[in-house]
């Protein structure tokens, strides 16, 4: 299956609207000036060097190509540095949250590293420019950073290792600086709208390039980063890659990218992560998601917040609407209708299939949550696979592209059929 290409300039001959107007908003609380004259691609200067970044350099770089791309003609005088990442990694250990457990063992390392990361000016630019306009954002690529070098430093990686990993784990959001923020990860979830599905996806390739194309980080790290949602099975984006098409650090920053995501809800235990990771078996490197669940094994069990007889409901809920979205794609497969869309549902079958093999591999499914004793795990199970059905109809939507207006309509049934009412 291949992924329809996002509309979005990556070769920074111009500058991204997106990323400038990030930059313009943190120049509000932060010093950005010109680290160059900038010129245009005909050799007009259009900012002199140390001049702050203002609303009439927007202006100025309307439509125009430049001779260098915008990101290497700025700097940031009171940016992100290494030492504001140590401190960030200081505060992140004293905090009660799900990942302490798997931070604290390797705490002093951590921090050492992290105050001796090389941060590239384009890098610092762009951090910086995220902290003040998100610091959300910037909260996660911080955790994303301290987890994977944890995972790495319990697998036994050594210092080389340690580096790449947590620069992957900073670095690997980089791209949603250049996609509108109405198409940003959160907002992607509650839309069915194929161009903004789009859009999202393309970011860990806009990162990617970001890294080859403006700094002299190593070539692993910027591979890593256009890997960080490609999941082992094929199901994953942009590219769909399977097995060893993915890189060792890749998997890595997907189950990292995978937890953190899992962990959203700050109330969510480490096991919610670890059933995330396994719920659907082949998706991710078993190296690292076998670190995750060890961890997990040794905390005290979790208490299901569902009352038995009301998960038991659940769970057949979400197996008729397994079989009645199957059926549907079944169905309309049967009828003459456009490649895109037969692939589309095509592929709805095969990831509907996908979460069957995984309940039977589980064995959780065929278990009575009444008496079962492992009934937070049923439940965060199906809270999993009530998640993973709305991620289907993205991955579906995507590679349908652009349908005719009947079609959509059809393949709009089937997609419906993918939702659980509360």
């Amino acid at each position: 299956m291949t992924q329809p290409a996002a509309a979005i300039a990556t070769d920074f001959s111009s500058a991204n609207p997106h990323a400038l107007a990030t930059i313009l908003d943190a120049s509000q609380t932060q010093k950005i000036i010109a680290a160059r004259d900038i010129f245009d691609i005909a050799g007009i200067k259009l900012w002199a060097q140390d001049l702050p970044v203002s609303q009439a350099l927007q202006r100025k770089l309307l439509d125009r190509q430049l001779k260098e791309p915008l990101e290497s003609c700025l700097k940031v005088e009171d940016g992100v540095t290494a030492r504001t990442l140590a401190d960030a990694v200081q505060a992140l250990l004293y905090e009660p949250i799900a990942l302490a457990s798997l931070l604290h063992p390797h705490a002093d390392a951590l921090l050492r590293e992290a105050a001796a990361l090389p941060v590239h000016p384009v890098a610092q630019l762009l951090l910086s420019a995220s902290r003040a306009s998100s610091p959300a954002r910037f909260e996660h690529a911080v955790h994303a950073m301290a987890l994977n070098g944890a995972l790495m430093l319990t697998h036994g990686g050594n210092a080389a290792d340690l580096r790449a990993a947590m620069l992957c784990g900073l670095l690997h959001d980089l791209g949603e600086m250049y996609i509108g923020p109405e198409y940003g990860e959160a907002e992607a979830e509650r839309t069915v709208d194929f161009l903004s599905y789009q859009q999202l996806v393309v970011h860990p390739h806009v990162g990617s390039l970001l890294l080859k194309q403006l700094t002299d980080y190593p070539a692993d790290i910027a591979r890593a980063i256009a890997e960080h949602h490609e999941r082992m099975d094929g199901s994953g984006f942009p590219h769909c890659l399977q097995g060893d098409e993915v890189s060792a650090l890749g998997r890595l920053l997907a189950v990292t990218e995978s937890t953190l995501a899992a962990l959203a809800d700050e109330q969510a235990p480490l096991s919610r992560a670890s059933v995330a990771l396994r719920v659907v078996p082949g998706e991710f490197d078993l190296r690292w998601v076998g670190l995750i669940a060890q961890v997990v094994r040794e905390q005290p069990p979790t208490v299901a917040h569902c009352r038995t007889d009301e998960l038991k409901t659940r769970l057949n809920k979400l197996s008729s609407v397994m079989d009645d979205a199957s059926d549907a794609a079944a169905a309309l497969l049967h009828e003459a209708m456009s490649e895109d869309l037969q692939g589309a549902l095509a592929l709805t079958e095969y990831l509907l299939n996908r979460l069957r093999r995984g309940l039977t591999t589980t064995g959780l499914w065929h278990l009575d949550p009444v008496a079962s004793p492992n009934a937070a795990e049923v439940e965060a199970v199906e809270g999993e696979l009530r998640y993973r059905l709305r991620r289907i109809e993205r991955a579906v939507r995507l590679r349908a592209g652009l349908l005719t207006d009947q079609d959509t309509q059809r393949l709009d049934r089937v997609c419906q059929r993918l939702t659980i009412s509360a």
